[in-house]
């Protein structure tokens, strides 16, 4: 067999002489024969698709280490792989791009050139929690401030306790003043000690104590497909309103939607395994609305779950209608109908009223729980 020099092979492969040295050293591409006396590497034709996968991976942007993995795989788990990898990079260049966006927008607030925006704005707002027509008790806890919105859905026989821990730890932010520029580590803080109340609550070491016995729903009470009762927890949806900016950090399955110029939008992603798999190809959309584990959550606030929250920022605009919602809406209201009420609706209240009268006439499975912000345009100040 006809072997290639380090230097053919790496022009045949459009990897460099260095990457070659570097991934023989980790193990990830070897040579097929080092020469005993020279020490030089040659590698074998065959080599040259593995290479190309290692070069267009790398491309890609995808760690050595994961790609070790990919290349251990058949053709089909590989394709997997990389979709997964690939929603995985655009969710954090989504959130980079926010980021961005915020912080150029911070640095031209204090640019001398830049003239300020004459435009003023304020939230109009309404939040309505209902326990439905099957359950017992009602998991989901609600709140809407002039700063803050919140929903959360607690799952498991302390659920209740739960939701409520993590909303009231957010409830400072109505009155506590934060820098524009300290926004995301304000509400980054508020959200870890939203955690520590939660696993507080459920491992009972709360300075309150156990709430109450009014998340116990029977066998049943978790709400959540593959949940044990004895495991408890919540997800969480909030967002702190800063005059022209909403920041938002979302965990779980609740929902945080935009409707604007018309368009329904939903900008928060479901932590869910149901969702993970149709991320990664394995399901398609319609088959994941009739999963049987459609609400088993892979993030939350609890003990022994990922705890990761996302968190982005979102600049307003006069006429943007925001939705939070927990599942006991979206699971059961089609989005049509949802885009409807929020656009017909002329105030707050009446589009939660609507939209929990909604939940409860599909059958009303679940709690359900909302909150609606309309951004108006405030006047001037003579």
């Amino acid at each position: 067999m006809r072997l290639l020099t380090i230097g053919a092979f790496a022009k045949a492969s459009r990897l460099s002489p260095k990457a070659l040295r570097l991934y023989d050293e980790l193990g990830l591409l070897p040579p097929a024969r080092v020469d005993p006396v020279t020490g030089y590497r040659l590698y074998a034709p065959e080599q040259l698709d593995q290479a190309r996968l290692v070069a267009w991976l790398r491309r890609l942007g995808m760690p050595l280490a994961r790609i070790q993995h990919v290349r251990g795989l058949d053709a089909g788990a590989a394709a997997r792989e990389v979709r997964a990898f690939w929603a995985e990079t655009e969710a954090d260049t989504a959130a980079r791009r926010d980021l961005a966006t915020f912080l150029i927008d911070h640095l031209s607030r204090k640019d001398p050139a830049m003239p300020p925006s004459a435009q003023r704005l304020g939230i109009r707002y309404a939040a309505l929690s209902d326990t439905g027509l099957v359950r017992e008790s009602n998991q989901d806890t609600v709140h809407a401030g002039s700063r803050l919105l919140a929903v959360a859905d607690g799952f498991g026989a302390l659920g209740a306790p739960a939701s409520a821990a993590a909303v009231d730890a957010l409830k400072h932010l109505e009155t506590t003043g934060v820098p524009a520029g300290d926004l995301l580590n304000v509400l980054e803080d508020a959200v870890e000690q939203a955690a520590q109340a939660v696993r507080g609550v459920v491992t009972g070491t709360s300075t309150g104590g156990m709430a109450g016995a009014d998340g116990v729903n029977g066998a049943d009470g978790s709400g959540r497909a593959g949940c044990p009762p004895e495991e408890a927890g919540t997800t969480l949806t909030a967002m702190l309103w800063t005059g022209s900016q909403l920041a938002l950090v979302h965990i779980g399955d609740s929902r945080a939607h935009l409707l604007r110029d018309g368009e329904l939008f939903q900008i928060t992603h479901d932590h869910t395994m149901v969702q993970t798999m149709v991320d990664e190809g394995r399901l398609s959309p319609e088959e994941a609305t009739s999963h049987p584990q459609r609400s088993l959550l892979v993030r939350a606030l609890g003990p022994g779950v990922d705890g990761t929250p996302e968190m982005r920022l979102h600049d307003a605009r006069p006429g943007d209608r925001y939705l939070l919602c927990s599942d006991g809406l979206s699971t059961v209201v089609p989005a049509g109908e949802i885009q409807r009420v929020l656009a017909e609706a002329p105030e707050p209240e009446q589009a939660v009223r609507a939209l929990v009268a909604l939940a409860n006439g599909s059958g009303g499975p679940d709690n359900v729980g909302c909150v609606v912000a309309h951004v108006v345009e405030l006047q001037q100040p003579e």
